[in-house]
């Protein structure tokens, strides 16, 4: 019987290289990010995008809270004003560093959460939402009659000489922008790596199921004050950015219910629970704020609060997963 013929083995075929979208598209995004200053060079371009960024910090911190844990908070100025008064107070009533007072914001904020979420943490549903209204009411309150940190009348940062040291630019916006953008990262980071923890697991259990996750174990009241924690400290470095920019704050601007929900908005609208959400949310929202208010000036303050409530209910009624949800699932048809 004939053997076949030896066949030698050819050449190994050479691993092709798969690139994932994720992994492209968020380097693409920040090389755009990182090039914006140098192609874009007028003032007010640039002010809309850190605003963009900040907003979308802001909303991604919540996000870590509301959207992975399931405590929607409405009270989150607080925690923004917190860390706007405490580096503020800190430069004017004793000539402290900025980045010394943004370090002890993000201290008091997380001590504040804490102290905050401990009783609120026992409420669910609406009554938590609820609860943090109230508290952010307290406070903004308690601001607005608080004379040493300035009270209604609020406080006017030293203008000081431009440098990073003393977190002032004056002549040249662009450090405000690399700042904000360094914090924002951070914040992506941080949530992405909660994502792919068992913090993350616990948190999205607690969310789905509260009494299930503890009756497994899970101590549901220590991870949800952990969250808090989290999303406390970067909303307070958030209002400490705020001031550094506008070298003046007051209750009306730090602590206003409107910003509590402006956060929440912003991610619902991205997609709550997504890592993406929130700056999609912003990366929509904010530059439309701004064309309404440039547009229309005093009479159209409104316009923008008109799109955000018919987005709001668009997204609700028909895609509850935000615009990352919608794009997801155009991409799987």
């Amino acid at each position: 019987m004939a053997l076949p013929p030896a066949t030698t083995p050819g050449p190994a075929a050479a691993p092709r290289l798969r690139l994932s979208w994720g992994a492209v598209v968020p380097g693409l995004l920040l090389l755009a990010a990182l090039a914006f200053p140098v192609l874009f060079r007028l003032p007010y371009h640039r002010d809309v995008v850190i605003k963009l960024y900040l907003y979308a910090m802001l909303a991604q911190a919540w996000n870590i809270l509301a959207g992975y844990c399931g405590q929607v908070s409405l009270g989150h100025a607080v925690f923004f004003g917190t860390g706007a008064y405490a580096s503020s107070v800190l430069q004017t009533a004793w000539g402290g560093n900025p980045w010394v007072g943004l370090a002890v914001g993000v201290v008091i904020a997380v001590a504040l959460s804490q102290v905050i979420g401990y009783p609120c943490f026992r409420l669910r549903g609406h009554y938590f939402a609820i609860a943090t209204i109230a508290v952010g009411e307290i406070v903004h309150t308690l601001a607005i009659n608080w004379e040493f940190i300035g009270g209604a009348r609020g406080l006017t940062l030293p203008i000081r000489p431009d440098a990073l040291a003393d977190f002032q630019f004056a002549t040249a916006k662009y450090p405000y922008y690399y700042i904000i953008l360094s914090l924002l990262i951070l914040c992506l980071l941080v949530s992405w790596r909660i994502e792919r923890t068992r913090l993350g697991y616990y948190l999205r259990a607690i969310k789905e199921d509260a009494d299930a996750a503890q009756s497994v174990g899970v101590p549901i009241t220590k991870y949800k004050l952990i969250a808090m924690a989290v999303s406390a400290a970067f909303v307070a470095a958030g209002g400490t950015f705020y001031a550094q920019y506008v070298l003046y704050i007051d209750p009306d601007s730090v602590l206003p219910l409107n910003l509590s929900i402006l956060i929440c908005v912003l991610a619902v609208i991205g997609g709550v629970g997504t890592l993406w959400g929130p700056l999609v949310g912003a990366a929509v929202l904010i530059p439309l704020s701004e064309f309404t208010r440039v547009k229309f000036g005093g009479t159209g303050s409104a316009v923008d609060l008109l799109v955000y409530g018919a987005l709001l209910t668009l997204v609700a009624v028909f895609q509850p997963t935000g615009l990352v949800g919608l794009v997801q699932r155009l991409r799987r048809r």
